[in-house]
């Protein structure tokens, strides 16, 4: 059997991951099984460099806040700011921090150099300004929004001033205390307030829908599509408090279906421009129904790969990083029986397979589920062997140096 899976293996470069597909995807997704490892980020940057210098990728989309990640863009199309600047400002979840992200920032810096503006990588954020310990508050994205809007359409046509957002709003420190993400009752989520500016949220989107042929017409893309991104952040934000106030057993359900479907929203948008290369958890790209244990009990919601998926068919293709080894966090070589042992008997540091020539390869086997001692790390479940595109085999991860980041996925 370790004969025949060795005979499917394949090295991990830009020609092996296209042979998968019939055509290029217009977005390839690379999920990660854990969180800050700069030895899995560094796998990504060699692979994204040769998919973008040979593929013809021009959009690097990462699970980051997408609000900060417009300042990383800027740094990496325009030149705007300094390297320091965008990596300590321009990331969510402390990914700034992560030596690889700063190595992929550089890199796609000095790629843009003397390029053409119509040839330039973009650099994007698909995460909501969401942290694991809550969320951000909509002022930015709302006022963002209104903003362009009051320069641009009849003031009679707005359904409030800002100075009535700024009342509505109130400080910000109303919506981001992180007590409220295991206690419903610290939300202001579904005050009056919150109920107000949802109404508001979805009456500036709708106007801009209205005013497009208007607003497309004399506006650069670019600053229509802040305004969109901005639209759907703020419908999302508050969307998410919302359900930060419940207090009912849906309610974690919720936030990470809601979570997702900003990330979904926003690759449906890059992906409108553009062919796209995205890297986030497994469990946010998959094509399955992602679950999670959390403090108060299992949970289970649809990813953004399977929203995105659904909507882009063939389109949309994901490839699945597994590991063998993380053992500065305890995770040591996998039983030989499981998903990840197979492929842990195989030479070299790392592979490429496609699932579907692996399972014909197992026959009717089916390994065992790996189970990690490591909460952080999320093993292949062997169930869904096929419903990814590939696998990106890394035998072992070693400890790196960067600053710990949240460990959520």
């Amino acid at each position: 059997m370790a004969t025949d899976i060795k005979d499917i293996a394949r090295t991990v470069e830009a020609g092996t991951v296209m042979g998968l597909f019939p055509a290029r995807p217009r977005v390839l997704a690379l999920g990660q099984p854990t969180h800050g490892e700069d030895t899995l980020l560094g796998l990504r940057n060699d692979l994204f460099r040769q998919l973008v210098e040979e593929e013809g990728y021009r959009t690097v989309a990462i699970e980051s806040d997408c609000l900060r990640g417009q300042a990383v863009d800027a740094y990496v199309t325009s030149g705007t700011g300094t390297l320091d600047e965008v990596m300590e400002h321009g990331f969510s979840h402390g990914w700034g921090a992560q030596a690889a992200n700063r190595d992929l920032v550089r890199w796609m810096r000095a790629h843009n150099e003397r390029r053409p503006a119509t040839d330039r990588l973009r650099f994007a954020g698909i995460d909501g300004p969401l942290e694991i310990t809550g969320a951000a508050s909509p002022r930015a994205a709302l006022t963002g929004l209104h903003g362009f809007l009051a320069a641009r359409v009849d003031a009679g046509l707005l359904p409030c001033t800002e100075e009535a957002l700024d009342r509505l709003l109130g400080t910000d420190d109303r919506w981001t205390d992180p007590a409220a993400m295991t206690d419903p009752a610290l939300s202001i989520g579904q005050s009056p307030e919150a109920v107000r500016l949802r109404l508001l949220a979805d009456d500036l989107v709708s106007l801009l829908d209205e005013q497009a042929p208007h607003l497309r017409a004399h506006t650069t893309r670019d600053d229509w599509e802040r305004a969109r991104l901005y639209g759907r952040t703020a419908t999302g934000l508050l969307r998410y408090h919302h359900w930060m106030a419940d207090a009912s057993p849906a309610r974690m359900n919720r936030l990470l279906g809601v979570r997702d479907l900003m990330m979904a929203h926003n690759l449906l948008a890059l992906a409108a421009r553009g062919p796209v290369l995205v890297d986030a958890h497994n469990a946010h790209l998959q094509r399955e129904r992602s679950t999670m244990r959390m403090w108060q009990g299992p949970v289970e919601w649809w990813g953004a790969g399977a929203l995105v998926s659904a909507g882009l068919g063939e389109e949309y293709a994901f490839l699945a990083t597994a590991l063998g080894t993380l053992r500065h966090r305890g995770v040591d070589a996998p039983p030989p029986d499981t998903l990840e042992g197979l492929l842990y008997a195989l030479p070299g540091d790392r592979c490429l397979v496609d699932p579907r020539r692996l399972a014909t390869a197992l026959g009717g086997t089916r390994p065992a589920a790996r189970v990690s001692p490591w909460f952080g790390y999320a093993p292949l479940d062997p169930e869904h062997l096929t419903s990814g595109d590939g696998i990106v085999f890394l035998k072992d991860v070693a400890e790196d140096v960067s600053e710990d980041v949240s460990e959520d996925v």
